[in-house]
């Protein structure tokens, strides 16, 4: 048996909230449909034996921890995600707003979007002009592509496939940073252990080393010599630690070193064929659906090339767009910048000559989430080993 949170919109169109314990998803469905509820949100929060997730009371909704007006990753998807479920169960635009607007008594961060982005509905903006009111909390392509749902009669679909596009690059964050946590681990673990070394251990030799009067090798004398200077100037680490970080902002700061670091990153083993399988999987992903919501594929592609988070690759798309401007194809351009791996650019090539472009571009982001995890995993495992 399993402890489940959810969200759901009863007969009267009001969410109704709460937990329930059943074996597994499917059962709850049921017994939610059975009470006359339509459920928007899920959440597993873990064995009825066991404890179970409290976040935000346990409500299972967790759009913000925080009182600013910030989504991050996790609130931006579970807010379209309730978006899309609302507007494609036939609720209006503004009534679906106005509910989210209600959660957690209008308080979190997702409540406070909402209500922003209806206060704008109601003044007469489009959702695309409310959303792109906010450009701190929605990114562009995100904008461009409700745009092109409104304008399609298709915003349901939309929010729908950027409900599914957010949860998927969410899931792959969240895999990466998993598997950096096993090294990271690793190396505060052994920078304790030789702080151990050198404060507790060493000066406990240091006296008998002295005592015996041989000579000792280099090494040695240089881990005792490193074990008195610690001793000595302990307090000038903490003001080392805090003068490489003022330093190390600085630089990221200056977009010459930024663009250089990236580009560095991309040629690291391991590290470099796994950035590149993300950012085509986030670039063909964006493209595609734009392309499929009929956004013209010049401002489509700039906003693909805003996702990329790479600032060496992102460089490379905005070298692209003067070539289609004079009308060229997409894939002889994208193969001389070097962004997309080889077997994305043959793929590319067949769906253009095809003409279906779109199609084909969506399914190279499925083939490169999918090698991205499974780089992940292989990744995990042998960290694992060592």
């Amino acid at each position: 048996m399993a402890v489940f949170s959810y969200r759901a919109v009863d007969g009267a169109g009001k969410l109704v909230d709460g937990q329930q314990i059943c074996p597994d998803r499917a059962n709850l469905l049921d017994d939610l449909r059975r009470q006359g509820l339509q459920p928007i949100y899920i959440k597993e929060r873990g064995s009825a034996g066991g404890r179970t997730a409290g976040g935000l009371g346990g409500l299972g909704f967790s759009l913000t921890l925080n009182k600013e007006r910030h989504l991050g990753d996790e609130g931006l998807a579970l807010f379209t995600r309730e978006m899309a479920t609302l507007v494609d169960a036939g609720l209006p635009l503004e009534q679906a707003l106005s509910m989210l607007a209600q959660q957690q008594n209008g308080q979190s961060a997702g409540a406070k979007a909402a209500a922003g982005l209806l206060e704008k509905i109601r003044a007469g903006s489009t959702f695309a002009d409310a959303l792109g009111a906010e450009p701190d909390l929605f990114p562009g392509h995100y904008i461009g592509l409700v745009r092109a749902g409104e304008a399609g009669g298709t915003l349901d679909q939309v929010l729908m496939s950027l409900a599914d596009n957010l949860e998927r690059a969410r899931a792959l964050k969240q895999d990466i940073k998993s598997a950096l946590n096993y090294p990271i681990l690793i190396l505060m673990a052994s920078g304790g252990a030789v702080l151990v070394l050198l404060l507790g251990v060493i000066p406990e030799f240091e006296p008998l080393f002295a005592g015996a009067g041989a000579a000792l090798p280099a090494s040695a004398r240089f881990v005792m010599g490193a074990s008195r200077a610690l001793r000595e100037f302990w307090w000038a680490l903490p003001l080392l630690a805090f003068g490489l970080f003022i330093f190390l902002r600085l630089v990221s700061q200056n977009q010459t070193v930024r663009d250089k670091v990236h580009g560095w990153m991309l040629d690291i083993p391991v590290v470099g064929p796994l950035l590149r399988k993300i950012e085509a999987a986030r670039f063909c992903g964006t493209l595609g659906a734009l392309l499929t919501n009929g956004v013209e594929v010049v401002p489509a592609l700039q906003m693909s090339g805003r996702t990329v988070s790479n600032s060496k690759l992102a460089k490379a798309v905005e070298q692209v767009l003067p070539r289609l401007r004079r009308g060229e194809g997409l894939t002889g351009p994208l193969e001389e910048s070097g962004i997309l791996p080889p077997l994305a650019l043959r793929l590319l090539r067949v769906g253009e000559t095809s003409g279906k472009l779109e199609v084909m571009l969506l399914t190279i982001a499925r083939i490169y989430e999918a090698k991205s995890a499974g780089k992940h995993a292989s990744w995990c495992l042998c960290w694992c080993r060592l």
